[in-house]
């Protein structure tokens, strides 16, 4: 069994799904009695889970994948490159991927701040240690082409693979629709990083447009 620290805009539902176990289980094993009020800084103990708290699904234990990334190997490993639909995954690549979890944890959590670009930026200069200025729509001129190249594949094929950096034109917000969009992949099949963590980025490309792909060389 381990543990999992609530952070806010965390539900019971949310660390459930993550951790491959029923809102239930969860409440039973630390005596909750309402599931719908939880409290950031509390810890939770996961029962059925081993290892550290992670965005990737979890891995051993007997519990199945979570599915929807079929065929790509995986990109949670630490040793050695993988390659995911033919992208090498490189050591960079995943620290950058890291980098983004922290930012985005360290702002908004599961809730954005409007500060995209900002979280972008920080996840860059943290594992990189490159300042990249601009807000959504310009970091992508701002990325620098000895270390970033733009990249030709489906959004979801991207998310596939870890620390890729999106970009966005434009969003359906009014800020969105002058700042534009900005994240970096985490690699497993469906969420990015920028000043929050986006659960299902598919879903948010629905109403962006102007997608742009860069990955790390």
């Amino acid at each position: 069994m381990s543990t999992y620290r609530i952070k806010s805009g965390d539900t019971l539902s949310a660390i459930a799904s993550r951790y491959h176990t029923t809102v239930g289980a969860l409440a039973k094993a630390n005596k909750i009695a309402n599931p719908n009020l939880i409290y950031a800084g509390k810890t939770l103990q996961i029962p059925g889970h081993s290892g550290k708290s992670t965005f990737e699904p979890a891995k051993g234990g007997g519990k199945k994948p979570a599915g929807g990334t079929g065929g790509t190997g995986g990109t949670g490993g630490t040793g050695g490159a993988q390659t995911v639909n033919g992208v090498k995954v490189t050591p960079q690549m995943r620290k950058l991927a890291e980098a983004g979890k922290a930012a985005a944890m360290s702002m908004g959590g599961y809730n954005s701040q409007g500060l995209c670009a900002t979280g972008v930026s920080k996840a860059i200069k943290n594992s990189m240690g490159i300042k990249v200025w601009g807000n959504g729509n310009q970091i992508d001129n701002n990325l620098p082409r000895d270390k970033f190249k733009q990249v030709n594949m489906p959004l979801s094929e991207a998310l596939k693979i870890p620390g890729m950096v999106l970009t966005w034109e434009k969003t359906s917000t009014r800020l969105g629709s002058i700042y534009g969009h900005t994240a970096i992949t985490t690699g497993d099949g469906h969420s990015s990083a920028s000043d929050f963590i986006e659960r299902n980025t598919l879903a948010g490309n629905a109403s962006r447009s102007g997608l742009k792909i860069f990955m790390p060389i």
